[in-house]
């Protein structure tokens, strides 16, 4: 998982951690985009492998709609000071996981890791959708063709199925043309 929109997400988690900015840090107006890859190894074929990663993809909204309700009818987990909290015990993880990896001990690979941990982002994903009591909808693309794709992303995205999901109530609500459109601007400039 990962979130593409605000663009700076992975800032904003590690200053939320580091104690310079609090809950929200996401504003209420901001889209949020989130995304899911399926296939990121070898692709996706097969109609089999395509129900599978389908089911996949339908029980992943299903688990975020549970969080962001179950954060909805408990105020006191969208407290700044247990986001925190919650952010910080899974940075320890991560550490621990990191310490046996002496390439991967850098203060920047540590904070990378950190802030595009899937556990923070379904949370940060979820609580801001509770929070500021937005709608959220999910659209999954079936295995990308290189016709969909600008040549750039061709290597990681064909034959990959993609899930995306955003803090407004439809596409119609989007700015863009399609769903996928920001995630593919966002990709580009990543790299």
């Amino acid at each position: 998982m990962g979130i593409f929109s605000p663009v700076d997400m992975s800032q904003r988690i590690t200053m939320f951690i580091e104690g310079k900015i609090e809950f929200p840090f996401i504003k209420k107006e901001e889209i949020m985009g989130a995304f899911f890859i399926f296939g990121k190894s070898n692709g996706i074929y097969g109609e089999d492998v395509i129900l599978a990663a389908t089911d996949l993809s339908r029980r992943t909204v299903m688990h975020l709609i549970s969080t962001a309700r179950k954060f909805h009818n408990s105020p006191n987990k969208m407290d700044s000071n247990f986001t925190k909290q919650n952010y910080i015990k899974r940075v320890l993880e991560i550490s621990i996981d990191l310490q046996d990896n002496t390439e991967a001990a850098s203060i920047r690979e540590r904070k990378r890791r950190i802030a595009g941990d899937p556990s923070i982002l379904m949370d940060c994903f979820a609580q801001h959708i509770s929070y500021h009591k937005h709608d959220q909808f999910f659209e999954i693309f079936r295995p990308l063709k290189e016709d969909q794709l600008p040549v750039s992303l061709r290597s990681k995205l064909v034959d990959r199925m993609l899930l995306l999901g955003y803090n407004l109530k439809d596409s119609d609500a989007l700015p863009y043309k399609s769903a996928i459109f920001p995630f593919l601007a966002w990709l580009e400039k990543f790299d």
